[in-house]
Formats: C-alpha cells, structure tokens, sequence
C-alpha cells in the first residue's frame, strides 16, 4: 500500500512539474479550464432560451375561484421536445423494457438458477430488486440462439404471449414489462436538518446530545426512504418507511413502475361509447405510429424520461464524452413560457385571442362549439405537428393531448413560488394523501373546450392515474455557452 501511495504522490508531483513547464503560471491564479465545450442540439428538440414573463391567466377564471395569480419569474434556457412524446417514440421504452426483462430471463437460465448471482438484497435480507441494467452482459442480436436452448425460446414465448386465436395471435402480457429505476431525492438531502456536519463526520439533527457524550435515538435525524424489490413469486413491491439517515445513499431512492399504456381507458373514461378500436389498435397499430401517446400516467411518463437520460448517456460513456443533463418533465413555469413562444401576454400560442384563422380553420385540436369535435377535422388525437407550431417552433402546445408538468399541484402555488426558475415538486407516495398526488396537467386537449387551451391556464390529474387525453413531452437544461 506505501509503495503504491508513494508512486500515486509522485505521478502528481510529476504532473505538476510537467504542467509548469508546459505553461508558466509565474504563481499567479490561472484556473482550470476544460477544452470548449458546445452542447450539440438534442435530436426531435427545440431550444428556448432563458427570459421572463408573466406567468398565469391571461382571462377571467372561468371557475370564479379568485385563487389564479400572475406572477412576473425568471426561467433558464432548456430543450423541450418539439412535439408530444408519440406511440413510435414510447414503444421503444417498451421494446428495451421487454428485452431488459428477456436479457434477464437467459442470464437466469445460464446461471442455472443461482439467485445470488441475479438478485440483490437490503440490509434485513429482503430481496430488492434483478439488476438487469448494470451487472448482466447485454444480448448479442447477431447470434442465434442454438438449438440446445429450444426449451429457452418456449419458455421466453409463453413468458411473454399468451397464446390467442388466430384473428389476435400472440397476445404481450404487458404485466410483466416492469421498470426499476433509481434517482436521488435532492429535496431531502438540501434540507437543513439533513445537513452533514463535517466537525462530527456524521449527519445530525441535534448535535448537543453529541457534544455531551449522549448517543441517544432522538438525536437521530430520520429520512423517508422509497424502496423497490421483488418478491419470489415475481410480485412488485414499492415501499415506503423511515429510517436513521447514515449516509448519502440513504438520500437514494428507487421505484418500479409497469409501464405499459392503460389502453382500457377508452372505455373506462368514455362509457356508453364505442371506444373498442382506439382500445385494441391505438397503441399497438402501425398506423397510430405518429399520434401522441395517451393512457400514460404521470410515473410511467416520469419513467421514461429516466429510461431515456439512462440511454444518452450510456451512449456518451461508451464515445468518452460528458453527460447531459438528464431528461425530464418540464416544470409549469417552462411549459408555460414555451407555449407562450416569446409573446408577451398571449392567450394562445398562436398570440392571437381567437381559435380560428382568418379563413374559418380552427388552429388547435379541440372541442369547438356543442361538441362538434370534427369541425376542426379530428375526433380523437390528431398525429403529432398536424397544425402550425408557435413562434419557438413547437407543436401541439394546445389541444391534441394535454400534457403532464414535474409540478405538484396546489391552489396556493402561486403565492410562496420562487422567482428564479420557480418549481413546486412534491415526490408523493403511495401511502401518502390523495390530494398530495396531485400533478399540473397544461394544454388542454382533443375532448376539453377552449378556455383549457390558454397558455395560463393550469388542471391537474392524480399521478397514477392515465387517461386517453393525456400525453408528455420532455424537456432538458441546456448547460452550453449561449
């Protein structure tokens, strides 16, 4: 260990030398400084820069519940994509799910069913969760799967399909296309009493007990922790509990959600109506590639905005280049000013106060009128970018589908926001409140009436539930020099 400790010094010490004779700092402060660095443009994004508006109605409540403010904040330069999240785009979510889940099934198969190798455990010996992400190799599609592994492919077929009639075929059993992800709750960890105290080298809320010799459990600080794993039957458990905070990756959290789009809430929201096709075909047909995806909950869209920073940045590992900040909802406040498109008090994004053009055509996919949903020449969702986009190039930023914000939702927002890139967020549980599931839906949609569709005016929807005329997009933070 000293041999290796001294070598380690003197790599430094040669560095350093090296350094100054490359570069003569004369002892002054020069810093240190990266190559110039540009952050490409995201593919399908739009790029809005940093400014300030007014945020809020720009109309009278239609509610008359006094409690819509304006309020002047300040929001940074971001991506955001330039349209919904369409089904194409979310079934390969999908696709890399079920392969993550197929990858696993053969790594257990060539294991021989040695648990150990495939499954982790917490501190009290309950299994967490496969780690089918990081430790097990990745398939090799160029490479058949040999005829000795035939009872393999069987059981891979019946894993996944159930076996239909020949008008359906191959049925996906969507329950078994669960994701685990794993993000940090930064909320906790900024919190003051969360503090580290470097004198103590521990966390600690009330350090007095300490300093008197006393190692007493009051003087713990206590931190929610939501925990993943599965059972042995395959069951999904999320749950969440309390613990003694000990170190920063108590701060860690996971989840697994199913992420399959709940194609019964056709049927489910719409009743007494033939919603049968839109049910079967909506999502899996070919010929909705384009439209929005719907029947997504807000967990499910914020697992895909996980799954795909996870495969970015993958990508940059395996090319040597930095990380981008990762994909995300985009807040209320940047939803809004990108709806807005740069004008300053517009009730639309097209600016004007009006949903029609000058030559009768409505510019939005909504319910106009009593109901004549076709009028604007849709019934249901229209593909994504079928009307002309907003002065930031972006489509669909009323009607079509409306779209799910990371904003928690409270009548009271407004008033204790920030004013510097404003965010209320709330990472509710499912143990917690009804009413603290609440999330900020923005756009309106295909079945809402007009008023919805202003760039001000904010609903919500609880974050597990999914609906067939609420859809996402995602936005990024832009971190290159402007």
């Amino acid at each position: 260990m000293k041999k290796i400790i001294s070598f380690s010094a003197l790599l430094v010490v040669l560095a350093g030398f090296l350094l100054s004779c490359g570069k003569n700092m004369n002892g002054e402060l020069i810093g240190v400084y990266s190559t110039p660095w540009f952050e490409p443009e995201p593919f399908g994004m739009v790029y809005v820069p940093r400014g300030s508006f007014v945020m809020g109605p720009n109309d009278q409540d239609v509610n008359w519940s006094f409690n819509s403010q304006n309020k002047t904040v300040g929001v940074e330069s971001f991506w955001i994509d330039d349209t919904e999240i369409s089904n194409g785009e979310y079934k390969q979510f999908v696709n890399s799910v079920r392969d993550s889940v197929t990858r696993l099934a053969i790594y257990k198969n060539q294991l021989g069913a040695n648990p150990d190798a495939y499954v982790r455990t917490d501190r009290e010996g309950n299994i967490m969760y496969y780690d089918e992400y990081n430790d097990i190799p990745l398939l090799n599609y160029e490479e058949k799967i040999s005829s000795r592994d035939v009872d393999l492919v069987y059981d891979l077929d019946t894993m996944f399909y159930y076996q239909s009639n020949i008008a359906y075929g191959k049925q996906l059993k969507t329950h078994k296309l669960n994701y685990t992800y794993v993000w940090v709750d930064y909320i906790q960890a900024s919190l003051k009493e969360n503090k580290f105290e470097p004198l103590l080298g521990r966390y600690n809320r009330d350090i007095s007990p300490l300093l008197n010799g006393e190692t007493t459990d009051s003087s713990k600080v206590m931190v929610r922790k939501d925990e993943s794993y599965q059972t042995d039957d395959g069951t999904v458990v999320n749950r969440t509990y309390y613990k003694a905070l000990t170190s920063r990756n108590d701060f860690i959290m996971s989840r697994t959600i199913n992420i399959y789009p709940d194609t019964l809430s056709w049927t489910r929201d719409f009743t007494f109506s033939f919603n049968e096709p839109y049910m079967q075909l909506y999502f899996s047909h070919p010929g909705y590639s384009d439209y929005p995806v719907v029947g997504v909950s807000w967990e499910q869209a914020d697992a895909f905005c996980h799954w795909r920073t996870s495969l970015k940045n993958n990508y940059l590992a395996a090319k040597g280049e930095p990380f981008v900040q990762k994909y995300r909802l985009p807040s209320e406040p940047e939803w809004e000013y990108a709806a807005r498109g740069g004008r300053r008090g517009a009730m639309y994004p097209w600016g004007g106060p009006y949903t029609r053009k000058s030559n009768g055509c409505f510019l939005a996919n909504f319910k106009p009128m009593r109901g004549s949903f076709t009028d604007d020449g849709y019934l249901i969702p229209a593909k994504v970018g079928s009307y002309p986009p907003n002065d930031y190039n972006l489509y669909d930023m009323a009607g079509n589908v409306a779209e799910w914000t990371s904003t928690a939702y409270s009548e009271s927002t407004m008033a204790f926001l920030s004013e510097i890139n404003p965010n209320y967020q709330y990472n509710a549980s499912s143990s917690d409140p009804r009413i603290m599931k609440r999330k900020v839906v923005r756009g309106g949609s295909w079945k809402d009436v007009a008023y919805f569709l202003q760039c001000g005016v904010a609903t919500y929807e609880y974050q597990d539930e999914a609906h067939p005329y609420i859809g996402f997009r995602c936005a990024r933070t832009f971190i290159g020099p402007e």
